[in-house]
């Protein structure tokens, strides 16, 4: 089913914005996205009507805002279709949900020896925290190449996890726009009897998912990309492997009981939910969750699968060999990411004479530094779609390169 891009478009109150007379074309959701009226009305709402802590206080109006809170964790479970809502975990980030990961049963599993296995098109957010383990607990990192056309060279899969305790992979890349065989690769690591860790920060936003069909162990997102807002993030899994891990944080709200002698852990989520949580948050996440769903993620990736192809052939035709669109062609295997040089002009410029038209891009290495080596580039500039944008925003950006063009006198 074809969006109403104009009914949409009229959901986000930001995209009515003119600056100096121009309309804001936003090309920069693969970093966050935009929200719609729905999720700041009912985060206003919450907060004018219901808030109060949750979990600890027996008054009604304390039981409407543990109610608001705990309708977020039932959003996300129904959408990536979690057997139990009880296997999502809230954190304040996808960061943090890696984070929680690596140190919680990292440290319980892992020690000097043991391998990891990451790719080459990782986000920092997926790289740093294992790292950290290299150097705490003397584990070791493999790396799985990539293709020249900026997918994952499998050939050499099976020895790169041969005795790996970890395989940890992004489903899409923020850079590439790659979306790799998440089902496939979880099996291959099950097979080698290592744990599958999905990075689905740049995938949940965009496609129907499904965690029970790609078999994978955890998996990890943020709501701030799928119109929610930030502070938000969230670790999906199996609860066997949620239960045997030990806490990350200590503190009010995660435990079921404290001595002088020492402690014991509520159950899952609440084990992992340490402190005061983002409540207002929650909140916001199960409207964005509602939206999303009403639209529906089949149509959204239709959608953007379409305006994916619309936006390759408009620069290359437009610009031929001036352009250089990193990852792949086929819009059956990417995402609505665009990471792009052109004409020799550095990235930083290109986004600010953008800016000057008001279209909004992302330049620099998009916190994947090693990627950018294997690129052989110090950085890109990037676009990247969402479900409000239309070919309109494609010809403003196409528009804004060619006098980018004019200015540098090329």
């Amino acid at each position: 089913m074809a969006l109403d891009q104009t009914a949409i478009r009229k959901d986000f109150p930001i995209l009515s914005r003119q600056i100096d007379g121009k309309p804001l074309v936003y090309l920069d959701s693969g970093n966050t996205s935009q929200k719609p009226q729905r999720v700041i009305d009912a985060m206003s709402h919450f907060q004018e009507h219901t808030y109060a802590p949750i979990n600890r206080s027996s008054y009604r109006l304390a039981a409407e805002a543990t109610d608001g809170y705990e309708k977020g964790r039932v959003a996300v479970a129904r959408l990536i279709n979690a057997p139990s809502v009880d296997e999502v975990v809230f954190t304040k980030n996808a960061t943090e949900s890696i984070n929680l990961i690596a140190q919680a049963w990292g440290r319980a599993n892992l020690g000097e020896g043991d391998i990891v296995v990451l790719t080459e098109m990782e986000h920092h957010a997926n790289i740093v925290p294992w790292q950290m383990l290299v150097q705490e607990r003397k584990i070791q990192i493999r790396w799985v190449p990539l293709t020249a056309d900026g997918q994952l060279d499998l050939t050499n899969l099976d020895n790169l996890l041969d005795g790996a305790k970890v395989f940890s992979f992004t489903a899409m890349s923020n850079v590439l726009g790659t979306i790799t065989p998440i089902a496939m690769l979880c099996e291959r690591a099950k097979a080698a009897g290592a744990l599958s860790i999905v990075d689905a920060c740049q995938f949940v936003p965009h496609n129907v998912t499904d965690v029970q069909s790609w078999g994978a162990d955890l998996v990890v997102f943020s709501s701030h990309k799928m119109c929610g807002p930030s502070g938000m993030g969230m670790l999906w899994g199996r609860m066997e492997i949620l239960d045997a891990m030990p806490p990350f944080l200590g503190g009010g709200n995660m435990i079921d009981t404290v001595t002088f002698d020492g402690f014991t852990t509520a159950p899952v989520p609440m084990k992992f939910e340490a402190g005061t949580p983002p409540i207002i948050e929650a909140v916001g996440l199960a409207a964005a969750v509602d939206y999303l769903e009403e639209i529906g993620m089949a149509n959204i990736r239709q959608h953007e699968m379409e305006l994916t192809r619309y936006t390759l052939d408009t620069l290359k035709s437009r610009f031929g060999d001036d352009i250089k669109i990193y990852g792949p062609d086929n819009v059956e295997e990417r995402g609505g990411i665009f990471s792009f040089a052109f004409r020799n002009i550095h990235p930083h410029d290109i986004s600010q004479i953008l800016d000057e038209r008001n279209v909004c891009v992302r330049a620099g290495h998009h916190c994947a530094k090693p990627l950018m080596k294997t690129l052989g580039v110090n950085a890109t500039t990037r676009a990247s779609i969402y479900l409000y944008n239309d070919t309109a925003d494609i010809d403003a950006l196409a528009d804004g390169l060619d006098n980018a063009t004019d200015i540098f006198g090329l």
